[in-house]
C-alpha cells in the first residue's frame, strides 16, 4: 500500500509540473501571438483617421478607443437610406486585430465608405478626449465647423492607370468631389495621336483637397486609379535643408541655423574633368 501510495504522489507531482509548463507554454505562445498582432497593427503608415485627428503619434497617446466618433458617424441622419430607411455602411470603424490599424482606434477605407463630410462634423464633437481637435475645423473667423477645413489626406492621381490619361472621356471622380472645381479640376489637354480629341485629366489642389476619399470610392478602375494617402506620405519631404520662402512657418524653422549646421556631400571623383576626357581608351 505504502508503494502504491507513493506511486500516486510521483505520477499526482509530474501532472502538477507538467500543467504548470503546459500553462506556461500557453501563456508565452499567447503573449507572443498578441505581440506579433500589435506590431501589425502599428506598422501601416497608411491608416486614414477622422477628420481634425491629431498627427499619429499624438493621436495614439489621446485616443481612449471610446467608439463615440463611429458611433456618432453611424448615427448621423444623412447615414439613413432614404429608400429602406435602414443605416448605411458607417464611414469610420474601430480597428480590430486583422486590420492592420491600432487596435480599438477610428480609420475609414474610402474604397469601402467615404467621409460624407457632414456639416455638423459629429464624429468631431464627440470626442472627450481631444484626439479629434474641433479646433482645427473651427473657423477662426465665424466661430463655426467649417467641413471644408477637414484634412484626412490627399488625393493622388495615379496616370498610368486612369483611363482618362488614355484618352477615355471620364469624370466620374470629378463629379463625386464635394468641392467640384476646388479639390479637383479638369484639365483639358490635345490629344496628339487622333489629333481630333481632347484629354480631360482629373487634377488635385492640395490646398483644397480633404481626403474624403469620394473621389477613389466614385473610380470606375478595378483598382482604383484616385486613391487618399496619408498627406505626409502623399507630398513626401523634399529635405530638411530646402526652405519655402513664402511660407512664414518654414523659415522659422530654420531661424536658427547656422552655416556650419549645413553640410553637402560631394561624392564625384577628385579627378579634374579635363583628366577624365583626356584619358586613353582601355581595350
Amino acid at each position: 500500500m505504502a508503494k502504491k501510495g507513493k506511486k500516486v504522489e510521483i505520477t499526482s507531482r509530474r501532472r502538477f509540473f507538467t500543467d504548470i509548463a503546459y500553462s506556461a507554454g500557453l501563456a508565452t505562445m499567447g503573449g507572443l501571438l498578441w505581440a506579433g498582432y500589435t506590431q501589425k497593427a502599428k506598422s501601416s503608415p497608411l491608416t486614414l483617421r477622422p477628420p481634425a485627428a491629431l498627427e499619429e503619434k499624438d493621436f495614439l497617446k489621446l485616443c481612449i478607443k471610446c467608439g463615440l466618433c463611429a458611433e456618432a458617424c453611424h448615427n448621423r441622419p444623412s447615414n439613413i437610406d432614404r429608400d429602406t430607411g435602414k443605416p448605411k455602411k458607417s464611414t469610420l470603424k474601430m480597428a480590430k486585430a486583422e486590420d492592420n490599424v491600432t487596435i480599438g482606434t477610428p480609420f475609414f477605407t474610402p474604397r469601402d465608405v467615404p467621409c460624407y463630410m457632414c456639416d455638423d462634423i459629429p464624429c468631431v464633437t464627440v470626442c472627450p478626449s481631444e484626439a479629434l481637435d474641433i479646433t482645427k475645423v473651427t473657423n477662426k473667423k465665424t466661430g463655426e465647423l467649417d467641413f471644408k477645413m477637414m484634412d484626412m489626406g490627399l488625393a493622388v492621381v495615379d496616370s498610368n492607370s486612369c483611363i482618362a490619361f488614355w484618352g477615355i472621356q471620364c469624370d466620374a471622380c470629378y463629379r463625386a468631389c464635394p468641392l467640384m472645381d476646388k479639390a479637383i479640376k479638369l484639365e483639358y489637354d490635345r490629344n496628339e495621336r487622333t489629333g481630333k480629341h481632347a484629354f480631360l485629366k482629373p487634377v488635385v489642389s492640395m490646398y483644397d483637397c480633404t481626403g474624403c476619399g469620394m473621389c477613389e470610392n466614385a473610380c470606375v478602375t478595378e483598382k482604383a486609379a484616385i486613391f487618399v494617402l496619408p498627406r505626409e506620405i502623399a507630398l513626401g519631404r523634399p529635405g530638411d535643408h530646402y526652405v519655402k520662402g513664402w511660407d512664414k512657418k518654414d523659415q522659422q524653422r530654420v531661424a536658427n541655423r547656422v552655416d556650419k549646421d549645413i553640410t553637402t556631400h560631394d561624392k564625384r571623383s577628385a579627378k579634374k574633368p579635363e583628366d577624365y576626357l583626356n584619358r586613353e581608351l582601355e581595350y
